[in-house]
């Protein structure tokens, strides 16, 4: 797929980033040469471009994007500009980053549907990560139901997946296993990775270490979370 970013600060150069790495065709626009450069060799396409200039924007294949992302974090008035620019020229997708609420408002009023929250969304991940007994992290699916990533309860280290009964008994789905594997650098030092064994089966064995990816009712993970 192809996407346009607009705006490679933090937020906007690491979902080029990523995104890149997955394989898709990235062009990252920002008016400053400093955040182009810092992304340039991670990412399929970096121009350095005033985006709120309507002609310069038209040079841009807008109309081949599967997206376009405005990811100014900023400036509050380049950043309702370069959205209008590109709801303007009806592209097949805009997403739009809210800087705040006043904001959030005027890209709705524009005709943006899609609109990123990254810092309240980071946040609320992690407090939900913090309230919640050993779970390392977490992914909403909806207001009742969530993703998460949990640390495995000693009480199902040595079973098979089957052998749990969380389905049974808590209607919790093990959506796959993650394991932590340790691997040096090229310094030489040693970091942690993880590695998704991939689909589970019923006699999938749980060994200790092993991060659980957990689908259920928020009050459900809630309960066999809480269990000693």
């Amino acid at each position: 797929m192809k996407y346009i970013i607009v705006g490679l600060g933090n937020f906007g150069g690491h979902l080029a980033a990523r995104l890149t790495s997955y394989g898709h065709e990235v062009i990252g626009v920002d008016s400053s040469e400093d955040k182009v450069d810092a992304v340039k060799d991670k990412i399929t396409h970096a121009v350095v471009m005033d985006a709120t200039d309507i002609q310069a924007v038209k040079n841009l294949p807008c109309k081949e994007a599967d997206a376009v992302i405005i990811a100014i974090g900023e400036d509050f008035g380049a950043s309702i500009m370069v959205t209008a620019i590109f709801k303007q020229l009806k592209i097949k997708r805009l997403i739009s980053r809210s800087i705040n609420k006043v904001h959030e408002t005027v890209i709705k009023a524009i005709g943006v549907d899609e609109i990123l929250h990254p810092e309240e969304d980071s946040a609320e991940r992690m407090a939900k990560s913090l309230q919640m007994k050993g779970v390392i992290d977490s992914l909403n699916v909806s207001e009742e139901y969530n993703i998460i990533e949990v640390e495995t309860p000693k009480r199902y280290i040595g079973l098979t997946v089957s052998d749990t009964k969380i389905r049974q008994d808590y209607n919790i789905n093990i959506l796959t296993l993650i394991k932590i594997e340790e691997k040096p650098n090229i310094f030489g030092v040693k970091s942690k990775s993880k590695k998704v064994t991939g689909v589970v089966t019923p006699d999938t064995v749980i060994e200790e270490g092993d991060i659980l990816l957990l689908f259920g009712h928020i009050k459900d993970i809630n309960t066999i979370l809480n269990m000693e």
